[in-house]
C-alpha cells in the first residue's frame, strides 16, 4: 500500500516520543502490506474498527493512542486522516 501522509505521523512522534517507535512499525507494515478489503485489515489488526467512506481507526501501543485513516483499496492507498491521544479521539464529533 502506499502511505500518505507520513509526515503527520513522523511529526507527531517527535511531539509524543513513546508513540515513535510504534507508528513506524505501523507505517512499515501498512507499506508492505496489500489490502484488498477491509477482511484483509481485521486479519492482521483485530481491534481496528471501519467507519463509512472507507476510513478505519487504529489502536496504537495499547489503545493510548489513535490513527484515523482512509483506504482506497482499488488503487492501493492509505491516507492519514489524523493521529492523536485516546483522550482526544474522544472528544471528535463524527
Amino acid at each position: 500500500m502506499r502511505l500518505v501522509g507520513k509526515q503527520q505521523l513522523d511529526d507527531f512522534g517527535r511531539r509524543h516520543a513513546e508513540v515513535r517507535a510504534p507508528l513506524d512499525a505501523w507505517a512499515l507494515e501498512v507499506e508492505e502490506a496489500e489490502w484488498n478489503g477491509s477482511a484483509d485489515i481485521k486479519a492482521r489488526f483485530p481491534s481496528a474498527s471501519f467507519l463509512s467512506e472507507n476510513r478505519v481507526i487504529f489502536n496504537i501501543k495499547g489503545n493510548k493512542y489513535r490513527l484515523e485513516v482512509k483506504v482506497s483499496y482499488e488503487v492501493k492507498v492509505v491516507l492519514v486522516m489524523w493521529v492523536g491521544t485516546h483522550a482526544e479521539y474522544s472528544k471528535r464529533k463524527f
